[in-house]
């Protein structure tokens, strides 16, 4: 787990998690990222995760505000509203 990201609207964390097949399977993996303002998170893997990567990695290209960051990034937490919940 890596935090990626932290500004007043989002946080993005990276989760690596090895395959559970042995040593030949790909690494899995995804992004959560969790959306302060409205108090909901998303978790992103597969193709989804890799849209957003390349994203973000294209958007770092243009030294972008975190206005912009924000922006990018809101449209991935519109696709769910899992509410956060404090254990």
């Amino acid at each position: 787990m890596q935090m990626l990201y932290n500004s007043d609207s989002f946080t993005v964390v990276q989760f690596d998690m090895p395959g559970v097949g042995g040593v030949d399977e790909p690494v899995r993996g995804g992004y959560e990222i969790v959306d302060k303002v409205a108090r909901c998170d998303i978790f992103l893997e597969g193709v989804l995760a890799e849209a957003f990567k390349q994203g973000v990695q294209n958007l770092i290209e243009t030294e972008p505000s975190v206005e912009v960051l924000d922006e990018y990034i809101g449209r991935f937490t519109s696709l769910s509203r899992q509410p956060l919940t404090l254990h």
